[in-house]
């Protein structure tokens, strides 16, 4: 087993929370500058998307290796080694000349993200015992990460307007060298196991092949359609590759993803949780700026600004949920926090093609905000309570997994249902009604996440709040579904 020296905590939590916040930055912040993209180098429609899709799909496609290959590895060296890998993706994508330089930068990007970003919530989970000083240390690293998507928008929109858009790049050299630099100071690098187990290179190869191929599927639904040969083939593909996923897991000895994991209430409900608060979450910032900018004409400056609000109110309801969990469970903030999202969206449900920022947007994204802080600070609680200090890299690249695969679907689905609704027309309300529709449906998947913390998560202490659960024995090396008691 390893041993954690745990260093100086306070060092390991700013380094986890800097490395998320580029992370969570770069899944936003190209989003404004994709127009300047284009005309600088010269990119096709088609191929300008995947400036979007091409880290998107390397991020969502190797999280579950990284996280296991940061148990088996070490954690500190997985998160140096992706940080290291994103930084020099960075530069090659702040320096490229040609289309496909950008996209393979992207992709390096989304890899090094897919290493670097398990193994931060690990070293978390490894560094602070289960009870207030994890809850308040996992508060801190979902409320940087949440802010970090928020504010990757209003980064994106004044880099691009006033810099230039290689800045949405190279933004992210200091932010790793500062997380570098902390690494340096105060992260222990753990001891060898006595027994070092083997990477599950045919768990790997199916789980990459079967979420890379489901990510790619869903992304492509723009271009070829839910209904479409093409997505229902490659559907197809991904589930059969699913199951044997989930079949090679069962038998092997020392698997990427211990099936047994999921038969933890706290794990289980909050994989399924952070699902679909992930899919609503990434729909709301997607069509709330798609409505500023082509409904209410707004610039891409003003339309970053205007996510300012959206960014108090997720660190607001970061600080209030990460009290409240410290003093009761996860499950106490994770219930109201839905549903106030929920009601948020569909306040903003309510946007009108007369409307402006006052009156449509300000108030909703306040409700909306606060709601989610409460959802996402203590998720990632819920998400490692009771995980086993061996398997906390497997339980954070499926937690990262989990989020990732929810907002690429998610997204995906709500980008149909606005087309469908919106037609061929172009107008400002025909948009805006394709917009409305799909910020309905974002509210009932809040609504649908807050029945599944009612009913999912147990009702009592499980170490999560108070740190008086009882014990639990370390998870046993078999894979088997009785492995872990819920």
């Amino acid at each position: 087993m390893y041993k954690n020296s745990r260093g100086r905590p306070g060092v390991v939590l700013a380094a986890a929370a800097v490395a998320q916040f580029a992370i969570a930055l770069d899944m936003s912040v190209v989003n404004v500058a994709l127009p300047a993209i284009r005309t600088a180098l010269g990119f096709t429609p088609l191929g300008l998307s995947w400036v979007v899709q091409a880290y998107a799909l390397a991020l969502g496609g190797f999280l579950l290796l990284g996280g296991r290959a940061g148990d088996l590895y070490g954690r500190r060296r997985m998160f140096v080694l992706g940080l290291a890998v994103f930084g020099v993706c960075s530069l090659a994508g702040g320096l490229a000349q040609a289309p496909w330089q950008l996209i393979a930068a992207r992709a390096g990007q989304g890899l090094g993200a897919a290493a670097a970003a398990p193994a931060a919530l690990a070293l978390l989970t490894t560094t602070f015992t289960e009870g207030p000083g994890r809850v308040r240390a996992l508060g801190v690293w979902s409320g940087v990460n949440a802010a970090g998507g928020a504010l990757g928008v209003l980064a994106g929109g004044l880099l691009t307007e006033y810099a230039g858009w290689r800045w949405v790049m190279l933004i992210n050299l200091p932010i790793v060298a500062i997380a570098l630099a902390l690494v340096r100071t105060g992260v222990p690098a753990e001891e060898r196991p006595a027994r070092r187990e083997r990477l599950d290179v045919l768990g790997a190869v199916l789980a990459t092949g079967g979420v890379g191929l489901l990510v790619f599927a869903d992304l492509r639904t723009d271009v070829e359609g839910w209904s479409s040969p093409v997505t229902l083939t490659m559907l197809a593909a991904a589930a059969v590759l699913l199951v044997a996923f989930g079949y090679a897991e069962s038998r092997s000895p020392a698997p990427l993803l211990r099936l047994g994991l999921l038969r933890g209430r706290w794990v289980a409900g909050a994989n399924a949780l952070v699902f679909l608060a992930a899919a609503g979450q990434f729909a709301a910032f997607y069509f709330v700026s798609l409505y500023m900018q082509q409904v209410l004409g707004m610039g891409p400056a003003a339309t970053g600004a205007a996510f300012l609000p959206f960014s108090a109110g997720l660190i607001a309801g970061t600080l209030v949920a990460t009290r409240v969990t410290a003093a009761r469970t996860p499950r106490a903030c994770l219930v109201p926090g839905a549903l106030l999202a929920a009601a948020g969206l569909a306040w903003f449900a309510c946007i009108s093609p007369d409307g402006g920022f006052l009156t449509d947007v300000l108030g909703p994204s306040l409700m909306t905000s606060v709601g989610t802080g409460l959802v996402l600070a203590p998720v990632a609680t819920a998400a490692t309570n009771g995980v086993a200090a061996r398997e906390a890299g497997m339980a954070s690249g499926l937690f990262n997994s989990s989020r990732q695969l929810g907002g690429c679907i998610g997204l995906a689905a709500l980008a149909t249902v606005a087309a469908h609704r919106t037609g061929a027309a172009t107008g400002p309300a025909a948009l805006n009604d394709g917009y409305a529709l799909s910020l309905t449906v974002a509210a009932a998947l809040f609504a649908l996440a807050a029945v599944v913390a009612f009913v999912a998560l147990p009702r009592g202490g499980a170490g999560a709040g108070t740190g008086t659960a009882r014990p639990r024995p370390t998870a046993p090396a078999e894979n088997r579904l009785e492995g872990t008691p819920s």
